[in-house]
């Protein structure tokens, strides 16, 4: 959460885009690519980008334990949930990979910290009352640490950044759907990279 202050949430409709948009993402200072479980191509994706050189890929979009044993299996090296459950938080450590659940209130972080989790995806970010939200439900677990996902943009993210228990953002606006254009990704993500935190 911590090597950069943007994970790209990419989705990959064609393979053939998959090797593309990591090396521009790369070049452009961004490694940690989170490949949501959204398409079909997207396990191939995560097996493809691997490859590439320097890039950090996990998936996302992960919803139990069989879609997370099947993002291990094809190499992913963190796993992101749009929710919280205690089977999927247990199927992560069984797997011994950095888990990175959706809290949305309250009783999930707690929930969260019952299963011994401290970091967490606040989402849908925008959707659930934006960054005033997270400030309220900050206060009072000062030991998590948060990465909004949701309604975030290349606009709103440093006032997200800005704020201390956020370690990063995640956003699709640095990788869009579709082909790949190598060089206004790459320049997205050398932009993105700059962000404060």
């Amino acid at each position: 959460m911590q090597t950069a202050p943007v994970i790209p949430v990419i989705v990959i409709d064609d393979l053939d885009h998959a090797v593309p948009l990591a090396e521009a993402l790369v070049e452009g200072g961004l490694p940690v690519l989170e490949v949501t479980l959204r398409t079909p191509a997207a396990l191939d994706a995560i097996r493809a980008m691997k490859q590439v050189d320097g890039a950090i890929v996990g998936a996302g979009t992960v919803c139990n334990g069989e879609q997370l044993d099947a993002a291990v299996e094809a190499g992913s090296e963190f796993i992101v949930s749009p929710g919280l459950t205690e089977p999927l938080a247990k199927a992560a450590e069984r797997a011994g990979v950095p888990f990175l659940p959706g809290i949305a209130t309250a009783a999930d972080i707690m929930r969260g910290l019952d299963l011994g989790l401290t970091h967490f995806k606040f989402f849908p970010a925008e959707a659930a009352g934006g960054l005033p939200v997270l400030k309220a439900l900050a206060a009072p677990f000062h030991q998590c640490r948060f990465c909004p996902t949701g309604g975030i943009t290349e606009q709103n993210a440093p006032d997200w950044l800005a704020f201390d228990p956020v370690l990063c953002v995640g956003g699709s606006w640095v990788a869009p759907r579709g082909a790949p254009d190598h060089a206004a990704i790459a320049a997205s993500a050398r932009a993105a990279k700059e962000l404060n935190r």
